[in-house]
């Protein structure tokens, strides 16, 4: 697979904004572990293996077990991951995926039971975040770990 686009030396302005609301979604009062299952979970659903890629090794260099994160593909399953993070990881599938009729009633509220209204405003910010950055780089083949040593991400060892 070869790369089609740099989106950030193509269109830097735009890239910067996207990369501004990335930070302002981390500055969210959300664990950040938290976050990065969301990532990793939408990444999947999108199969944007860059981000994939990216989100795996943050969330190892922040201290998430690699247990948890070869369970997250099937946390519905998995006992590793508690209420909150269930929710979360549902939300993220359901957002992404957008039903034809829209989210329903029962997403939304078992969300709720976890959440409250400012938590999930920023959580829905968080996975469109995801999903604008999958997007962009499932369109342009953005290759997995091609941006490792810009991120610090090159001195993540898995076992």
């Amino acid at each position: 697979m070869n790369q089609r686009l740099n989106a950030s030396q193509t269109s830097p302005e735009l890239f910067r904004k996207m990369v501004e609301l990335s930070l302002q979604v981390k500055k969210a009062e959300l664990d950040p572990k938290l976050l990065y299952l969301v990532d990793i979970r939408a990444s999947q659903v999108n199969g944007c293996g860059f981000c994939l890629d990216m989100h795996v090794k943050q969330a190892k260099l922040a201290g998430e077990g690699e247990l948890r994160l070869h369970h997250v593909a099937a946390w519905r399953e998995s006992q590793l991951f508690d209420a909150r993070e269930r929710a979360a990881l549902a939300w993220t599938e359901v957002v992404s995926t957008l039903p034809p009729q829209g989210v329903p009633d029962a997403d939304y509220e078992a969300a709720r039971a976890q959440f409250s209204e400012k938590e999930l405003v920023d959580l829905t910010f968080a996975v469109m975040a995801i999903n604008a950055w999958n997007r962009l780089n499932v369109a342009f083949r953005t290759l997995p770990g091609s941006a490792d040593k810009a991120y610090g991400l090159d001195k993540v060892q898995f076992a």
